[in-house]
């Protein structure tokens, strides 16, 4: 919606900014919180009208967009590091108002403009663009960003951040898988790492996602239907609900609860489920007719249970890379570079393109 003339362009870069200085004040993650209640928000909007001003503008735009207020937030984290304001370039927890330093809260302004920026120009790249997550992958550029410009030692010069610091890595390992092993130099979430805890994880999750997505995608596109709306708008819009849900959920985990993060598994369970049923029906996500489930007969039960399988797979596939990049950036890091926003970029791409290649 900002790129429809150049005053919605700057309306919406001055927003931006904004955007990132509240998420650098109020801490990335509570910032990412408002984003899950945003999107909640924004659904009882769209369900009631139709209208998808809440996901432009409200939960994935310049107000608690992640690729904004949560990516701001993380930058300014980096940042007061480096300037010797914060011990732990990776507490995306605190609220870095109460450093009482203004120069801070700008730096947050200023990667909510470039996540601003950057995520338009990723959505009108040819092809990729509409085959991608342009929102993750933006909170994934603006923390490498972030990290190479502020995360050397501080005080020690610009440019000077790795992206993985090599010189951490466990001197008695001989593979790569074991030198970037979680362990004594950092890792991401303990009780979250191994392989039996990513599947759980993944596969109830992605069932629990995929199965909402269903129903929204069903429902209300049969109910915008009736009101003379695009069938498919719901589905196209379904896997954020739960989304929001995993975003609320770190509320949680702030406060020192080891909580389940899944908002990637969520997020990408629930694309693939209502990516994967069209095709299972015979037809592909821009040309099925989504009914209420009240109408659905055997067969489509049957399908939908596949499907459910389908989002499932993908969930644990999500976990796992999750898991992955933490491990490559994320674990003997400076700075805070999300894997789930790195595991959503990727698996997103995977599915969206097998999908449409399917189809």
């Amino acid at each position: 919606m900002f790129t429809a003339s150049l005053g919605v362009f700057l309306f919406g870069l001055l927003a931006a900014l904004a955007g990132g200085a509240v998420g650098a004040a109020i801490g990335a993650n509570y910032a990412f919180v408002l984003t899950g209640f945003s999107v909640l928000a924004s659904w009882g909007v769209f369900a009631a009208t139709g209208s998808t001003f809440g996901f432009d503008y409200l939960a994935f735009g310049p107000f608690m967009g992640p690729h904004i207020a949560f990516a701001g937030g993380v930058a300014a984290a980096i940042y007061a590091r480096y300037r010797g304001s914060m011990q732990d370039g990776k507490d995306v927890n605190s609220p870095l108002a109460g450093l009482g330093r203004p120069d801070i809260v700008l730096v947050g302004a200023a990667f909510g403009a470039i996540g601003y920026v950057c995520q338009i120009g990723i959505s009108h790249i040819p092809w990729f663009g509409t085959h991608t997550d342009s929102v993750a992958l933006t909170v994934l550029l603006s923390g490498i960003l972030a990290r190479v410009v502020f995360g050397g030692l501080p005080g020690a010069g610009l440019f000077k951040g790795s992206l993985h610091n090599a010189e951490l890595f466990p001197p008695e390992a001989t593979s790569f898988p074991a030198k970037i092993k979680p362990g004594p130099n950092g890792r991401w979430l303990e009780w979250q790492e191994r392989p039996g805890q990513l599947v759980v994880i993944g596969s109830t999750f992605g069932v629990f996602a995929g199965g909402a997505s269903l129903f929204l995608a069903a429902n209300v596109g049969a109910r915008l239907t009736d009101m003379g709306l695009p069938n498919n708008l719901a589905a196209l819009n379904s896997n954020t609900f739960t989304f929001g849900i995993s975003a609320i959920v770190i509320l949680f985990l702030i406060t020192n609860r080891s909580m389940p993060v899944q908002h990637h598994v969520t997020n990408i369970a629930g694309l693939a489920t209502i990516q994967f049923f069209p095709i299972l029906m015979g037809s592909s996500i821009g040309e099925f007719t989504w009914t209420a489930t009240s109408a659905w007969d055997s067969h489509q039960w049957l399908m939908a249970f596949f499907a459910l399988v389908i989002g499932a797979v993908f969930g644990v596939f999500t976990a796992c890379l999750g898991e992955l990049c933490a491990r490559l950036w994320y674990d003997r890091g400076t700075s805070h570079i999300d894997p789930p926003a790195a595991s959503i970029w990727l698996a997103n791409t995977v599915v969206v393109s097998l999908a449409a290649l399917i189809a």
